[in-house]
């Protein structure tokens, strides 16, 4: 979905555990970059490629990345876009998910535990998933972060591009404001259900009350569109429903 110029929300789909899941990283550019935020599950190149070439823009000519936070479905095709490019791409992240995205430390979610309960997925579920998931939870993506970006950094790319510290679905989590167009790219600090704005899933936060103070620092933004990684875009008098969530109790 084209949001303004230069800014597009992508919709990435892949099974995940019986079920289709439908993620939304985003693409900015102008004549000077063309950058990427998130980049789906493992093997989805080609969507996001073909997502891209439905706005006029060639994934080919992508040189700046950014990373939201560690999770897989937002690192999945990180390794084989800058492995893949044949100009340099720029990787930024926070320097608490830079060694988690570089593969020096195991992903949180990775825990030997996590691990261990594949041998008690349901039957049905076909062995050549579980051994193809225990490899990538082993061997997940990784990539060199060029960059560490943190709170308060304003990237001039694209119109400009503020960075907010949101922790609490992972410690490092952030998400980014841009400027030109008024848009907050949200990652997973924020979900859309049933066509309203909430906070972070309950399910996959690991710390739920640092999650839900970071929404407070939201709202000192002029949000124009709030881009959730999960659950897609969200207009509605989004000011008036971050200080909403900002106030709720746990």
């Amino acid at each position: 979905m084209l949001i303004d110029q230069g800014i597009a929300m992508l919709s990435i789909t892949a099974p995940v555990l019986g079920r289709m899941d439908t993620i939304h990283p985003v693409l900015l550019w102008n004549d000077q970059d063309l950058v990427l935020i998130d980049t789906g599950f493992p093997r989805q190149t080609k969507q996001l490629q073909a997502e891209a070439a439905s706005y006029g823009v060639d994934l080919g000519q992508l040189n700046r990345i950014i990373i939201t936070h560690q999770d897989i479905d937002h690192i999945g095709n990180l390794q084989d876009l800058v492995e893949g490019s044949h100009s340099r791409i720029e990787v930024s992240a926070h320097a608490i998910e830079k060694p988690y995205i570089q593969g020096d430390k195991r992903l949180l979610r990775f825990t030997d535990e996590a691990i261990a309960s594949l041998d008690h997925l349901p039957d049905t579920v076909p062995e050549s998933f579980r051994v193809g998931l225990r490899t990538l939870m082993l061997n997940p993506p990784r990539a060199t972060v060029d960059l560490v970006i943190a709170d308060g950094d304003r990237l001039p790319w694209c119109g400009g591009i503020i960075i907010i510290d949101t922790p609490g679905h992972t410690p490092g989590h952030i998400s980014l404001y841009h400027e030109a167009s008024r848009t907050l790219i949200a990652g997973d600090a924020l979900t859309v259900r049933d066509g309203q704005l909430w906070g972070t899933d309950l399910s996959t936060t690991l710390d739920q009350p640092t999650a839900q103070a970071s929404i407070a620092k939201l709202t000192a933004f002029d949000i124009k569109s709030v881009v959730c990684y999960h659950g897609g875009l969200f207009n509605d008098n989004v000011g008036k429903r971050l200080a909403e969530l900002a106030c709720e109790k746990e």
